[in-house]
């Protein structure tokens, strides 16, 4: 057999499927799936623990609290916002059997105001007083002497006075648009000369530093900064001259910013998407943080002219936004951080002699090549492989999704000079990509200005895949060079997301690839190919079949397993599916890190399935499926979460891997998370996560990113020969 030439197809779905292995089993119990936004909580919580974690590096807890608060920000603008708006509008409540729609916001509000208490004493009572300690401290303007508040005021009136904008509330001024997220003073002051009451809102800017550096002075040795607005508060008579200044509160308030877009009535989508953008400022609000300290006339103006229930208002110590914390942990203090890591480049794309790059192309067909980021680098392998695409005469045509990425990106500029100097170049840029939208649309209007073929993916769906096409001329003939991924072409993401990709040479996957950006550059999804599984129109129903395989087999006494690697495992069809393995005795790994709807554990159900969730120093992102196939493993790779917008809404594709070595890889890297002995949270079958992070003997488990970046610094990869 050549070297790429494969002999097993991606199962096929129309001839011999049996529709009704989608139908869920009746006797299966109502009960039997978590909700999923309680499972997000409980992901966040797993943040939060990480930055309780008093045996990690200072700076790393810090940004752990940012990463939860930037998280919850998102979840209340999508998630609790689309869950308010289908209420409101009637439509029904998925994944929450039995329970009324009022009933999921009440639970979801209770478990939310839990958490972010529990975050601000971690802040408070640990890693602030921590950092004060490791002489970092975050001061208030109270704590600070007369030449600190000199030095302050100077950069106050030079740096923040001239761009403040304090708004009255009167008969006169109606209560001023309040933008989500940002955060605000509340400012009640007196009428020196008429002795009346009036209220002001005065928005912190965000242009500016969320914490302001206190200028050191002789015999003051450690960094000291000011929280923005502690700064601010303090100088308001320097606002309003004059005026009595009776109370000043921080408040903050979340909008609804999920952009709805009827693309069945566009002709532009673009267009019509940058007016989506302007309305998302516009979103109504759905939670109102406030300081803790906040006077109840105040808080009761808020409430009313924001038209919002008292179970959406969260009571918080300040300061408020403790995503600004990213700022802090930015602190150049290389004894508060995670140690270093500098990326490998894998060994099948270098030489035998040195650690050089070669042709990249001789690399791919010496034998499919499998890459593990970030441990093995980014820049020399895909980048690399895109950058030496476009500036290799003998090829002739670039094509490439992407989802996220950034407009100073080298992926970006790859594909601008494949443009200019001929090559044919095909980018589909999906715009729709959440709170990427406005830079999507820049990056990929400086695409078209380039003469890149620029396609803006199908209507009614998101294109979330991540494939690269290069066809490369060779004696004549064309030939297919091919990477598909789990992760975004984003080099600044790919060294904190874990992703896995494949770089092929396989024709048979460059026909695929031919065919499937033909579609998506054109008016239809293919449903059948040959070594891909593709959504949304077979891919579920391919896995739904791989599933079924794997419980026939356990009935017939054959070797059955399944493990799945996943950022959320929420599709009914698929659980139904496992638990119904499960029940025929199937071992069943889900190693997930975000939302998990299935229960683990739990008697008579999936008693044979296991829920483990690995969180640390990078994003677990890739996604990875196993089946075990009676002893001839069917292994795939790719961009598709186990949730409804990924298998029915979005274009996803998954590769299958026919190499040994590489199925035998990631069996071993599963073997290793599932491991007890290996750092990680469980599901219980109550429902519970629970941490397990040391033996019986109180000795440290594995520390499964630590493990790897150690392992693959030192070790040559094989380069992928069958």
């Amino acid at each position: 057999m050549a070297p790429h030439e494969t002999d097993i197809d991606a199962p096929d779905v129309d001839d011999d499927f049996d529709e009704v292995i989608l139908k869920p089993s009746a006797d299966l119990p109502a009960d039997r799936f978590l909700d999923r936004e309680l499972s997000w909580l409980a992901f966040n919580q797993r943040v939060l623990e990480l930055a309780e974690d008093e045996k990690l590096p200072l700076l790393e807890r810090a940004n752990f609290l940012a990463i939860f608060a930037s998280n919850l920000d998102e979840f209340f603008m999508v998630r609790v916002a689309g869950l308010k708006r289908r209420i409101m509008t009637g439509l029904a409540v998925p994944t929450n059997i039995g329970r009324a729609p009022g009933d999921v916001l009440a639970d979801i509000s209770a478990r939310a105001h839990e958490l972010q208490l529990r975050h601000a004493k971690v802040y408070h009572d640990s890693v602030k007083p921590a950092l004060s300690e490791a002489g970092i401290q975050v001061v208030t303007w109270g704590s600070l002497d007369e030449a600190d508040h000199e030095i302050l005021h100077r950069y106050f009136t030079d740096q923040i006075f001239p761009v403040l904008m304090p708004l009255a509330v009167d008969p006169a001024h109606p209560f001023p648009y309040i933008s989500g997220l940002s955060l605000n003073l509340a400012i009640r002051v007196r009428n020196a000369k008429t002795g009346t009451e009036e209220f002001a809102r005065l928005k912190v800017p965000q242009m500016l530093p969320r914490f302001v550096r206190v200028d050191s002075r002789e015999g003051v040795a450690s960094l000291r900064y000011i929280a923005l607005e502690d700064l601010i508060a303090n100088q308001l008579q320097d606002l309003f001259p004059g005026m009595e200044i009776l109370e000043h509160h921080t408040f903050r308030v979340t909008r609804n910013e999920d952009v709805q877009i009827d693309e069945d009535e566009t002709e532009d989508l673009i267009q019509v998407l940058e007016k989506g953008l302007l309305k998302r400022r516009f979103g109504p609000p759905i939670r109102l943080e406030v300081g803790e300290e906040m006077d109840p006339t105040t808080l009761d103006l808020l409430i009313r002219e924001l038209d919002i229930t008292e179970q959406e208002v969260y009571r918080l110590p300040e300061p408020l936004n403790l995503g600004g914390l990213f700022e802090i942990a930015g602190i150049k203090r290389p004894d508060l951080h995670y140690p270093p890591h500098v990326p490998t480049t894998a060994a099948a794309l270098t030489t035998a002699e040195a650690n050089e790059p070669r042709s990249i192309f001789a690399s791919i067909r010496r034998g499919d090549v499998l890459l593990h980021h970030p441990y093995e680098s980014f820049s020399t392998s895909v980048q690399s492989f895109l950058e030496q695409a476009a500036a290799d005469p003998n090829v002739l045509a670039i094509k490439q999704t992407l989802y996220r990425t950034s407009g100073d990106s080298p992926i970006v500029q790859a594909l601008i000079n494949a443009a200019e100097a001929g090559k044919q170049v095909l980018a589909l840029v999906e715009i729709k990509a959440r709170f990427d939208e406005q830079a999507n649309i820049s990056w990929a209007r400086k695409l078209e200005k380039a003469g890149v073929h620029v396609v803006y993916g199908l209507v009614g769906l998101k294109t979330h895949c991540k494939l690269a096409l290069v066809i490369r001329q060779e004696k004549g003939e064309l030939k297919h060079y091919s990477h598909i991924g789990t992760g975004n072409y984003n080099p600044k993401t790919s060294r904190l997301y874990e992703d896995f990709g494949l770089l092929t040479a396989d024709p048979q996957v460059g026909k695929d690839l031919t065919r499937l950006f033909n579609e998506l550059s054109g008016y239809a999804i293919e449903k059948k190919f040959k070594r891909l599984l593709v959504a949304p129109l077979h891919l579920r129903k391919g896995l739904l079949k791989l599933i079924h395989q794997e419980t026939t087999n356990a009935q017939a006494g054959k070797p059955a397993r399944i493990r799945i690697k996943i950022n959320s495992m929420v599709d009914e069809k698929i659980i139904d599916a496992l638990y119904l393995a499960s029940r025929a005795g199937v071992q069943v790994d889900v190693w997930v890190r975000g939302i998990s709807s299935i229960k683990a554990g739990v008697p008579g159900l999936s008693e044979n399935i296991r829920v483990r969730s690995i969180l640390g120093r990078y994003l677990e992102h890739s996604r990875i499926f196993i089946f075990e196939n009676a002893g001839d493993p069917q292994v795939y790779i790719g961009s598709a979460d186990m949730m409804h917008r990924n298998l029915d809404r979005r274009v996803e594709a998954l590769v299958r891997l026919p190499n040994t070595e590489h199925i035998t890889e990631l069996d071993e890297l599963f073997n290793l998370a599932m491991d007890d002995a290996t750092a990680s949270w469980w599901l219980e079958s109550d429902g519970s996560w629970s941490r397990h992070t040391v033996d019986a003997s109180g000795a440290a488990l594995i520390d499964l990113q630590d493990h790897l970046m150690k392992s693959m610094s030192k070790r040559r990869r094989p380069g992928g020969h069958r």
